[in-house]
C-alpha cells in the first residue's frame, strides 16, 4: 500500500529559501504546487557596531543542510520517496556579500548583509565623483548610489580587510550574493563548485547593467572591483550544477532567484502591472513593467523580475524597497522583551485596536524607497502618559502599512495605472491584524494566497521548469488555482487619510538625524 501512495506524488521539486532572519527548505509536487514538508532554521545576525549588520556564511550554509536533512526525514516519516525529488531551487535574501577563497573555500570575512550601514562615507566620497547631469551608475543599473547595493559592500571589503585584499592580489578571492555561495558550495565548493549567480541577484550588485545583461566594465572600473572575482550570470531557470553532498547527491540544482523575484513568480505575477507585496525582514513591492525597463520618477527601483530559461526574455520590475518591517517585530522581541515570540504582537494589539496617536519610524538602517534617506534613524512619537507597550505593538504594525503606502502612491504615479488591490506574502501575512491594517491604510482589498510560502515556491517552479529537468509548467493554464484570503478595507477614507498625512510628519521628524562622523566612530 506504502509503494502505491508513493508512486501516486509524481515529480517533488525542492527549494532552499534563504532569508535574513531564517533558512528554510521546501519541498513541493511539481502537478498541484502543494508543499509536501518544510523545516526551517533561525540564522544569527551579528551587530558589531552601530549600524553594522553582519552574518557568517558558514552558519548560512550548514542551516542550509540542516533543514535540507531535516525536511528529507520528515518525508520519509510521511512515506514519501525522496529520490522523487528532481531538481532544486534556490532563493536568497539579496545584496548580502560574501567574499570567499575559492582554494580552501573559506569565508575570508563575515557576510555584509545587504541593511549594513558602514559603508556610507564610501557612498558620499563616489557619490561626488558621478556628474550630475549623467548619472550613469543609475541608467545602468536602475539603483541610486546606496549604502543597501553589494558594490559599496564589497569595496570597504577590498578596501578594509587585509585577508580580502591579499586573496584578490593572490587570485584566490571570489565574490558573490548568497545564491552564489551556496551554489558554489553546494555543487562541490574547492572541488569544482560553479561560480554563478542569475539575473536578478545580478542586477542588485550595482555592477550590471539591466540593459545589456552583462557585467559592466565602466561600473567596475568606476567601482574599482576587479571583474575577475565576479560569478558568471546566468538566467533564472538552467541547470547550473548538481548537488555534491547529502541525502540530495546528484540532484540538480536548476533555478535561482533572489528572494523578491522568486515571489513575484510565486505569486504567479507574469502579467504587465500585475504586482505583489512580500512581508519578510523588510518589506519589498514589485510591479512586473514586462519587458520594458520603467524608470521610476517617484524614488522606486528599476530591477529585473526574471528570464526563466537561457533562450527566454527578460523581464523588468519596478521595486519599493522598505528595509524594516518584520525586524521591527523581532526588535521588539529581541532588544526591548515586550514580547517573547513574534506571534504575541497580534495578541497586544489587539487588545487597544488603535495606536492612540503614537507613531512609530523604524528607520533603523535610514529610510530605502521613497526617501532613500541614509541619516533617518528609528523615532516613536505622540507618546503620552497614557502610552503602553500594546500602543507600542499597533504602531509597530501600523508602520509597516504606512510604509507600504508610501510605496503604492509612488507606483501607482510611476505607472499611471492605480493597483486595484495589493498580492501579498511572506511570514508577517500570518497577522490578521496587519492584513485588515493594510486594507484599511490603502484602502484596496488586500488578497493573501492560502499557503504564504510563495517565495520557495517562485523557487520550485524556476528549478522544475529548467530545461533538463521539465517537470514544471509555467503555461498559464497548467498553473493550479491558488485559493486567496481576501481583507476588505473597513474605516471612512477620511479617517485614514489623517492617519497617514500625520505619520508623514513624523517620517520628517526621523531625517537628518546622523552625520556620517557620528555613524562611523560606533566602539567596536
Amino acid at each position: 500500500m506504502a509503494a502505491a501512495k508513493k508512486a501516486v506524488l509524481g515529480p517533488l521539486v525542492g527549494a532552499v529559501d534563504q532569508g535574513t532572519s531564517s533558512t528554510r527548505f521546501l519541498v513541493f509536487n511539481s502537478k498541484t504546487a502543494e508543499l509536501l514538508s518544510h523545516h526551517q532554521v533561525e540564522i544569527k545576525q551579528e551587530f558589531p557596531r552601530e549600524g553594522w549588520v553582519e552574518q557568517d556564511p558558514k552558519e548560512i550554509l550548514h542551516s542550509v543542510y540542516e533543514c535540507i536533512e531535516k525536511t528529507c526525514e520528515k518525508l520519509g516519516q510521511l512515506n514519501i520517496d525522496i529520490s522523487n525529488i528532481k531538481a532544486i531551487g534556490v532563493s536568497n535574501q539579496r545584496e548580502t556579500t560574501v567574499v570567499w577563497d575559492k582554494l580552501t573555500g573559506e569565508p575570508l570575512y563575515n557576510a555584509v548583509v545587504w541593511l549594513d550601514l558602514r559603508t556610507q562615507s564610501t557612498v558620499e566620497s563616489l557619490s561626488k565623483r558621478i556628474p550630475g547631469n549623467n548619472n550613469f551608475v543609475k541608467s545602468k543599473t536602475g539603483l541610486p548610489l546606496s549604502t543597501y547595493f553589494s558594490a559599496v559592500k564589497l569595496r570597504w571589503l577590498l578596501d578594509n580587510v587585509r585577508k580580502v585584499q591579499k586573496a584578490v592580489e593572490e587570485d584566490r578571492a571570489l565574490f558573490g550574493t548568497v545564491d552564489s555561495w551556496l551554489i558554489w558550495s553546494l555543487t562541490g565548493g574547492a572541488s569544482g563548485g560553479v561560480h554563478c549567480t542569475d539575473v536578478t541577484n545580478a542586477s542588485r550588485t550595482m555592477l550590471f547593467n539591466i540593459h545589456s545583461l552583462e557585467w559592466d566594465k565602466e561600473l567596475c572600473e568606476f567601482f574599482e572591483i576587479p571583474m575577475k572575482i565576479l560569478p558568471n550570470v546566468r538566467s533564472s531557470s538552467e541547470i547550473y550544477g548538481l548537488m555534491k553532498a547529502g541525502a540530495l547527491e546528484g540532484v540538480p540544482i536548476s533555478g535561482c532567484l533572489g528572494d523578491q523575484s522568486a515571489a513575484l513568480v510565486g505569486q504567479m505575477c507574469f502579467q504587465d502591472g500585475q504586482a505583489k507585496n512580500t512581508y519578510g525582514t523588510g518589506c519589498f513591492l514589485l510591479c512586473n513593467t514586462g519587458r520594458k525597463c520603467v524608470v521610476s520618477e517617484h524614488g522606486l527601483l528599476t530591477t529585473v523580475a526574471y528570464k526563466l530559461g537561457r533562450d527566454k526574455p527578460v523581464y523588468y520590475a519596478l521595486e519599493g524597497s522598505v528595509a524594516i518591517a518584520g525586524a521591527v517585530i523581532r526588535w521588539l522581541r529581541d532588544n526591548l522583551g515586550i514580547i517573547k515570540t513574534s506571534e504575541e504582537i497580534e495578541k497586544l494589539a489587539k487588545e487597544v485596536g488603535t495606536s492612540y496617536g503614537c507613531y512609530f519610524v523604524p528607520a533603523f538602517s535610514g529610510l530605502y524607497a521613497p526617501y532613500w534617506e541614509p541619516s533617518a534613524r528609528g523615532i516613536i512619537c505622540g507618546l503620552t502618559q497614557f502610552t503602553n507597550k500594546c500602543h507600542i505593538a499597533f504602531a509597530a504594525l501600523e508602520a509597516v502599512c504606512f510604509q507600504t503606502r508610501e510605496i503604492l502612491d509612488a507606483m501607482n504615479r510611476d505607472c499611471g495605472i492605480p493597483l486595484s488591490h495589493l498580492q501579498v506574502d511572506g511570514g508577517m501575512t500570518n497577522n490578521k491584524i496587519l492584513m485588515q491594517l493594510q486594507a484599511d491604510i490603502l484602502y484596496i482589498p488586500v488578497v493573501k494566497p492560502s499557503m504564504p510560502e510563495t517565495t520557495a515556491l517562485g523557487a520550485a517552479m524556476a528549478a522544475g521548469a529548467a530545461e533538463g529537468v521539465g517537470v514544471w509548467s509555467l503555461e498559464p493554464e497548467d498553473l493550479s488555482a491558488v485559493t486567496m484570503e481576501r481583507f476588505e478595507p473597513q474605516i471612512n477614507a477620511e479617517e485614514s487619510e489623517i492617519r497617514y498625512s500625520t505619520w508623514k510628519k513624523a517620517v520628517m521628524k526621523s531625517m537628518g538625524w546622523v552625520t556620517t562622523q557620528s555613524s562611523e566612530s560606533g566602539m567596536p
